[in-house]
């Protein structure tokens, strides 16, 4: 059966988040009565992440592993999972655990009533250290003063879109970060809804000071250098 729902989940060396992750997220997708797949996409792991990826394929048949033989980075793998996922409604997370899988119905709900092609979250009660939330924030207000994506929170994967959104979607780098300015620059709505965020239990973060703002920063002017050419290439 075809699904409807397509959750697609990249990560790297997240040994000891994917098996409850996979439980929760099965469960409420479940509860919805639609048929869906989760797509945990392994962006090179060297950890146990494997593992437990084949693990959950076992234990949840609606869930699918998806490797990179080597370490591509989020943003490959990302497009790699939604590339992948066949669903009319493509549904998307960190795989960190820090997401909150009960907070997909909302946003499923905001696509489908038609106010909003991507629906995006918003933590607003971050679980990061102070320092984060802090480059996390201004990071964002400069974003949406330069890219005029209209959300706040650019940085929080949890996300649903329809399928047509994925054709606005480019391999550049940080795509991760700037899926709503593409999907507006694409004629596409873009909504949000505050969500949860837990603390990571297991693993560490994967982003520095680079990842957090140089690279991003960089990134940024050239997707908007791109858009006012007509789009990335």
């Amino acid at each position: 059966m075809t699904p409807r729902l397509s959750l697609v989940v990249p990560c790297h060396n997240e040994a000891g988040n994917i098996l409850p992750l996979v439980a929760s997220a099965a469960e409420v997708l479940s509860a919805r009565g639609e048929p869906f797949e989760i797509i945990v996409v392994d962006d090179g792991s060297t950890d146990a992440t494997g593992s437990e990826i084949a693990e959950a394929a076992r234990r949840w048949p609606g869930c699918r592993g998806l490797r990179l033989p080597t370490r591509a980075g989020q943003s490959t793998a990302l497009l790699a999972g939604l590339v992948s996922a066949s669903g009319e409604l493509i549904l998307t997370m960190d795989g960190d655990g820090q997401n909150d899988p009960r907070d997909l119905p909302a946003l499923i709900d905001l696509v489908e009533s038609g106010d909003c092609d991507l629906a995006c979250g918003w933590r607003v009660d971050r679980r990061d250290s102070r320092l984060r939330r802090a480059m996390s924030r201004v990071a964002n207000a400069v974003r949406g003063a330069f890219l005029g994506d209209g959300v706040h929170d650019a940085g929080c994967q949890l996300r649903v879109m329809r399928r047509e959104v994925r054709a606005a979607l480019q391999p550049i780098e940080l795509l991760q970060a700037f899926i709503p300015a593409l999907a507006a620059a694409g004629g596409f709505r873009v909504g949000e809804l505050p969500v949860r965020h837990h603390e990571r239990m297991n693993g560490r973060s994967k982003y520095g000071l680079a990842q957090l703002w140089w690279r991003p920063a960089v990134a940024m002017v050239r997707l908007r250098i791109a858009i006012g050419r007509g789009g990335p290439r």
